[in-house]
């Protein structure tokens, strides 16, 4: 009974105006703000470690704000891209430096996108497929299977596929050998036995290992993605250079340099604009659980 609720209300929202639904998941986000207590230590508790104290109050009230607006945005666009056509979707979204792409490809190589929770991330992923090239990315299961399932066919509408996280490195090896691309999210809380440890924010944490692994064995490029916007209405989606893997006789070494790097980018990233990032989940649960206790 509550996802067919939940579908019929997604059906009554999609028959309003784009800016009814704009302003409607922003006071969702304003609401989801003030209810969530929880969440919203969390995000003021990460901010404080990831800046070492030195961000102002007011500084951390309009990320965190902006960290559940921006999580109900994201969700909006799930539903808004279901009934989105390729034009819907080129009105919105300018592409950055797609010739880091091009470049991997004319070498004959597939290329894996790493890219974290930044800003608009499922639009972001939408975008590849749609005015690049489908992308087969990794995912967490989630405890609800409809609500999957209903996640999935949005994240599929324009070709991209999805791989459940489990035991997820031969099925992308197999994709690599045959040229397709994948993508990986770099940011998340894993387990401290897995990937390896880098530096990311002046922190020591670790980090899926994969990309780097997958690269130098299978001649794969590297490229980090993700994508902005200034009104929540116009996006850019920005890819970068490749990083480059060494293929030196240290593969250990090789693939520990190229994983930092990937925290460095992403470092940077969030430096120069932290309010895109999102900052409601426990990045550092792992390596510094007692930041989130009471």
């Amino acid at each position: 009974m509550g996802f067919k609720l939940f579908t019929l209300i997604e059906k009554i929202l999609m028959l309003l105006p784009n800016t009814f639904r704009k302003k409607f998941f922003s006071t969702l986000g304003t609401i989801a703000y003030y209810a969530s207590s929880r969440y919203r230590d969390v995000a003021y508790k990460n901010l404080d470690f990831a800046f070492d104290g030195k961000m102002s109050k007011k500084e951390k009230d309009e990320i965190v704000r902006y960290s559940f607006k921006n999580l109900l945005f994201n969700f909006l666009h799930l539903m808004e891209i279901r009934h989105m056509s390729i034009d819907d979707l080129k009105n919105k979204i300018t592409i950055q430096n797609i010739e880091s792409v091009k470049k991997a490809h004319e070498a004959g190589r597939s290329v894996i996108y790493v890219t974290p929770h930044y800003s608009a991330w499922e639009l972001g992923g939408t975008s590849i497929a749609a005015f690049i090239e489908p992308i087969t990315a990794v995912f967490k299961k989630m405890k609800n299977e409809k609500y999957q399932e209903w996640v999935l066919e949005s994240r599929g509408k324009f070709g991209n596929k999805s791989l459940e996280k489990a035991n997820v490195i031969k099925p992308l090896i197999k994709l690599i050998k045959k040229g397709e691309a994948c993508g990986i999210v770099i940011d998340t809380a894993i387990n401290p036995r897995e990937g390896l440890e880098v530096m990311f924010l002046g922190k020591s944490v670790r980090q899926t290992s994969t990309p780097a692994y997958l690269a130098r064995k299978y001649n794969a490029a590297i490229i980090p993605i993700t994508i902005r916007t200034d009104d929540e209405d116009n996006y850019t989606l920005m890819l970068f250079d490749e990083i480059v893997v060494e293929k030196s006789d240290d593969e250990s070494a090789d693939i520990q340099k190229a994983t930092q790097l990937q925290a460095d980018w992403l470092t940077k990233l969030i430096s120069d604009e932290p309010k895109f990032w999102f900052w409601i989940h426990r990045r550092w649960k792992s390596e510094y659980p007692e930041i989130y206790k009471k």
